[in-house]
């Protein structure tokens, strides 16, 4: 991961990328009217009909295609590599999206459909969805998923030690996962809809940062609120304030509940006017998504012929 042009991501792989638990006073009050302003007026930006069309495209090179539930099977993960591959078969100018997230037990299925595509093979690790397990289990579950094949993992923190008050042990945790990935990327999902306030998801960010996440990521998309434009204004200001204390670029994440091309566009905007083009790439934005494709697709469509295609038309894995 990373181009001659930009940001090079291979040094956050290393000892040099982590630091001490942050103070308090690294993790500034969030302040909650301006936030949901800010977004809000975000969303009223109009896009140009050219800029639309390469935004959802970019959107589609974006995406972590994800099944994580229990009835998954090597059948379903193929079907949904091949649509990773090839989001439409009667179009070969749509491009491969980023990775294929699957429970670690299915990463063999996924490496083997996979094989010399380009998309990246991602893998859920550490109890998830609750991360309510030893640190050793949690461990041995990260070195088998990257053993299997995994390139990325996606870790949950353990929300219940972070909100009461063992920020240490979740700093801990998260320096251990890191070190157990490898060469492999770690994004560290914070499971913002449990948290209770901007605040927490602020300082959880700034947890993770520092204790090593390649990226940081809203949800499991198991609970309620998921991704929000709020949640992930407050994430992507925790990242512009680390980048500009440490130089080191973290990705995002945002996942459950983005559904729609247009909401897709939304992040996209707030993402620009809040980090900038260096960060409009797969390498440090993705969208956890396992409904989106498909709606990227369709307006794809729209803007191209003036009509819609039924969802009919497009597969469903």
């Amino acid at each position: 991961m990373g181009t001659a042009d930009g940001p090079k991501l291979a040094g956050l792989n290393g000892p040099e990328g982590r630091g001490a638990l942050p103070p308090l006073s690294a993790s500034p009050p969030v302040e909650r009217v301006a936030i949901e302003e800010r977004v809000g007026a975000l969303a009223r930006r109009s896009i140009k009909t050219t800029a639309k069309k390469a935004g959802l495209l970019l959107a589609i090179r974006m995406m972590d295609l994800t099944t994580l539930e229990g009835k998954d099977s090597p059948g379903k993960v193929r079907a949904l590599c091949q649509k990773a591959r090839w989001p439409d078969r009667t179009r070969p100018e749509i491009p491969s999206v980023a990775a294929v997230c699957v429970y670690p037990n299915l990463v063999p299925v996924a490496k083997e459909a996979l094989e010399g595509s380009g998309v990246h093979i991602a893998s859920v690790a550490t109890a998830f969805p609750s991360g309510l397990s030893p640190l050793s289990i949690k461990l041995d579950d990260v070195r088998r998923a990257v053993e299997y094949g995994a390139d990325e993992i996606d870790m949950v923190i353990d929300r219940g030690a972070f909100l009461s008050g063992e920020e240490q042990k979740v700093f801990d945790e998260i320096a251990a996962i890191k070190e157990a990935c490898g060469d492999a990327h770690l994004k560290v999902i914070l499971e913002t809809g449990e948290l209770g306030s901007y605040d927490n998801v602020r300082r959880a960010s700034d947890v993770a940062m520092y204790a090593g996440a390649d990226f940081i990521k809203t949800s499991t998309g198991k609970i309620q609120p998921a991704a929000t434009p709020a949640v992930t204004l407050v994430m992507l200001e925790a990242i512009r304030e680390f980048y500009f204390k440490t130089g080191r670029y973290i990705g995002m994440k945002p996942a459950g509940g983005i559904r729609a091309a247009k909401q897709a566009l939304h992040y996209l905007v707030i993402v620009k006017e809040t980090l900038g083009d260096a960060w409009l790439t797969p390498e440090l934005f993705r969208f956890g998504a396992s409904t989106l494709l498909n709606d990227v697709l369709m307006q794809l469509v729209k803007l191209e012929t003036g009509a819609y295609q039924a969802a009919e038309y497009f597969s469903r894995d």
